[in-house]
């Protein structure tokens, strides 16, 4: 399956059209073009790096997935890898797909290998600025980077919402909350790490394409390559700032079992205080030899009313001490 745009002195003029067609518009300097192929197979990917001279070590890179976002230079192109991410409904999982991009001096060439990158966003993002058009294949990867990169967004307060009833359930004293506590935040943090790893090297990608020496970037377009960049350095840090978060909530989880843990052992420790009192009383006038009272009744009421005060007054010094 493909998908193909063409623009001529920046207006879209068609759409569409058959790959095979491509060769025709290319041969006017000022048409740029677009192709989009889902899921292609060896034949279709060596047939278009045939027709637009692409780089062999690029063409293995889409055909070997889960390559770090990276931008590669070729004599007649550019090869830019990088990824569409979102959080799972109803869980921390964070679902990550890979994004091949071509660019050339008129054409601009995405590989997909999953439906997850609404393609029909970035086209709608296009139009929405037609103004921007007559900038060729520049106007055109700000649209798909933009998308990306709100993308990022997205997901970064998604994850940032889950934190925060994280937060909610820190405190409750029920054990299965506890482990809730422990296996969202391992989820939220493996999900950051994955979101980190796609995000950061995203910044050497923009400020690359922003260098000089590309000519990929016209000046007009140089602010809206700016406005990208700021955006992935405010995902970035909100990222980081989301990891300390989630250690934080960590430790404090433990802290707080640490806590409960302490106040369970004063509690047995000051019942055990308070059961040896009878227990030592009753095992000494159990022993064998004569004791004051032996074998008369205020013996008996004299061994009972000291277990009944010893133990009242051990509890009462417990529970004042806040050990009880």
């Amino acid at each position: 399956m493909a998908r193909t745009r063409l623009y001529r002195n920046g207006t879209l003029v068609l759409e569409d059209f058959p790959v095979r067609d491509i060769s025709d518009h290319l041969g006017d300097p000022s048409s740029v073009v677009w192709l989009d192929l889902y899921r292609p197979g060896a034949a279709e990917l060596a047939m278009v790096g045939e027709e637009f001279g692409l780089h062999e070590l690029a063409l293995e890179d889409v055909r070997h997935q889960r390559q770090r976002p990276k931008l590669d230079r070729y004599r007649t192109h550019e090869f830019l890898s990088a990824y569409t991410v979102a959080v799972a409904p109803g869980s921390t999982e964070l679902i990550t797909s890979e994004v091949a991009v071509f660019i050339t001096g008129q054409a601009l060439i995405t590989i997909r290998m999953d439906d997850r990158l609404a393609i029909e966003d970035v086209a709608a993002r296009w139009d929405q600025s037609p103004d921007l058009a007559d900038h060729g294949v520049g106007f055109l990867l700000h649209g798909l980077l933009d998308h990306l990169v709100d993308g990022y967004f997205d997901a970064v307060q998604e994850l940032d919402d889950r934190i925060e009833e994280l937060e909610d359930l820190l405190f409750d004293q029920g054990r299965q909350q506890i482990q809730a506590v422990q296996r969202r935040a391992f989820g939220l943090r493996k999900s950051l790490v994955g979101l980190r790893r796609v995000v950061l090297p995203m910044r050497e990608v923009v400020n690359g394409l922003m260098r000089p020496g590309l000519h990929l970037v016209s000046e007009p377009l140089m602010p809206y390559y700016q406005d990208v960049y700021d955006h992935v350095l405010r995902v970035t840090e909100w990222t980081e700032s989301l990891r300390d978060m989630v250690g934080s909530v960590m430790e404090t989880n433990l802290s707080i079992q640490a806590n409960r843990m302490n106040l369970i052992m004063k509690k047995v420790t000051s019942w055990a205080a308070i059961i040896a009192v009878p227990t030592a009383i009753t095992g000494f006038y159990g022993q064998n030899l004569p004791y004051p009272g032996f074998g008369h009744l205020a013996g008996f009421i004299t061994s009972s009313a000291a277990i009944v005060l010893l133990s009242v007054v051990l509890y009462l010094v417990f529970k004042r001490s806040d050990w009880l």
